[in-house]
C-alpha cells in the first residue's frame, strides 16, 4: 500500500475515531469540522485520495458510505515506538534511559516530521502558545533552528522549551506567558546545545 501523507493520515484517524466512537463513519462535514477544512470538497479530496491508495472504499449515494479498508499490517505501517522524556537528569543526555518515562506508540505520519522523543511539559511557561504542564510535545532532533522556531534548549544542563531568538552572539528563550521572563544566553560563555524542535503536542484528555 502507498504511504500517506501526513494530511490523509488525520483524515483516515477522523474516520476511524468516529467509528470506534460512535460505530458509524463521519460526514464530509463533520471531517471538515473536526480537521478544520474549509469546504466539503477538502474533505472529498482526501478520501479520493484514499480511496484510490485502497484505504478506503467510497459507497456512493450515502453521506456516511466510506469502509475502511485497511489490514493490521497496513494500520501498524507507519508506526514505532517513540520514547516519553520527564525530568532529565543534570548532566546526563536527554535520551538516557533514566530519563525515558515509558514508550508511546505513534503514526509517525500525524507530524510534519520524524518524531524523535516526546518531552512531558512541566509548568505554564507556555501557556499561551496552547502548550500545558503534563502535555507531550513531540520533538524533532536537528542541528537547524532558526528565529521564532519552538526550541528545545539545554542550558547549563538544564532542559527548556521557548520560542528561539537569537542576535549576534546573545540569545534569547521566549516564554509564551507574561508570567515568566525570558531566559538570556550569553553564547561566548554559558554552555548551551539545541536538543530539538517541537513539532506538534499530545494531550491527555
Amino acid at each position: 500500500m502507498k504511504k500517506l501523507t501526513p494530511q490523509q493520515t488525520k483524515v483516515l484517524n477522523c474516520i476511524r475515531d468516529s467509528i470506534n466512537k460512535t460505530g458509524f463513519p463521519p460526514t464530509r462535514a463533520e471531517i471538515c469540522s473536526e480537521l478544520g477544512f474549509s469546504s466539503p470538497n477538502s474533505a472529498e479530496t482526501h478520501l479520493r485520495a484514499l480511496e484510490k491508495k485502497k484505504y478506503i472504499e467510497i459507497r456512493a449515494g450515502s453521506s456516511r458510505g466510506i469502509n475502511i479498508l485497511e489490514n493490521s499490517q497496513s494500520l501498524r505501517q507507519n508506526e514505532n515506538k517513540v520514547p516519553v522524556i520527564g525530568l532529565v537528569a543534570a548532566g546526563s543526555p536527554t535520551l538516557a534511559s533514566e530519563n525515558i518515562e515509558r514508550k508511546l506508540t505513534i503514526d509517525q505520519g500525524m507530524f510534519k516530521k520524524n518524531v524523535d522523543y516526546f518531552l512531558k511539559v512541566k509548568g505554564m511557561s507556555m501557556l499561551d502558545a496552547g502548550i500545558l504542564e503534563d502535555d507531550l510535545i513531540a520533538v524533532h532532533k536537528t542541528d537547524k533552528v532558526k528565529n521564532g522556531d519552538l526550541a528545545v534548549m539545554r542550558v547549563n544542563d538544564e532542559v527548556t522549551l521557548k520560542y528561539f531568538y537569537k542576535k549576534n552572539n546573545l540569545l534569547e528563550l521566549r516564554p509564551a506567558n507574561n508570567d515568566f521572563k525570558s531566559i538570556f544566553v550569553d553564547l561566548e560563555k554559558d554552555d548551551v546545545v539545541l536538543e530539538g524542535l517541537g513539532i506538534g503536542l499530545i494531550r491527555k484528555n
